[in-house]
């Protein structure tokens, strides 16, 4: 699909980002792994995939603010109920309103860990080298792994890429 406008590219991406919502999948739209403000939030946009516009570029949003401006866009659509989908909680819209729809280290955090699979050993230097040489004869791959630091968080190891988005 190819749109001219900034606002239909938003409301474009709103409507796709929002599907997780409205079939009761997640109850907060970056929740939901495969779309892609989740990609956004969950792997910091990893190798540039996605454009950063978000539809807002013309409207004059710094590119700092584009992830903040279009989760609040993102709320305030979600939020809105629809006969037969379920919609974006009054709870869970005024939380994310009060802390002005800005995402936090914690919640970034938490968003770059919640799909961990083999390897997702977290914790200082020693403990994670320590706990992979427990479990490596479990897990699936062939070469030696290392552990690599967290951005973002001083003295935070994990066997995962976990970058600060």
């Amino acid at each position: 699909m190819i749109v001219e406008k900034g606002e239909t590219v938003i409301n474009c991406l709103a409507y796709i980002d929002l599907n997780a919502v409205r079939a009761g999948i997640v109850k907060r739209p970056e929740d939901y792994r495969w779309c892609s403000i989740g990609h956004h939030v969950q792997t910091g946009n990893r190798d540039g995939f996605l454009s950063l516009d978000f539809g807002l570029m013309e409207f004059g949003v710094e590119s700092a603010e584009r992830l903040q401006k279009y989760r609040e866009f993102l709320y305030h659509a979600g939020s809105v109920k629809k006969r037969g989908k379920a919609a974006i909680s009054a709870r869970v819209f005024q939380s994310e309103k009060e802390k002005n729809f800005e995402l936090d280290r914690s919640r970034r955090f938490m968003s770059r860990t919640r799909y961990f699979t083999d390897s997702g050993i977290i914790g200082s230097k020693a403990f994670v080298i320590g706990t992979y040489d427990v479990f490596k004869d479990r897990l699936y791959g062939n070469r030696e792994r290392v552990p690599r630091q967290v951005k973002g968080l001083d003295g935070m190891y994990s066997m995962k890429r976990l970058r600060e988005a």
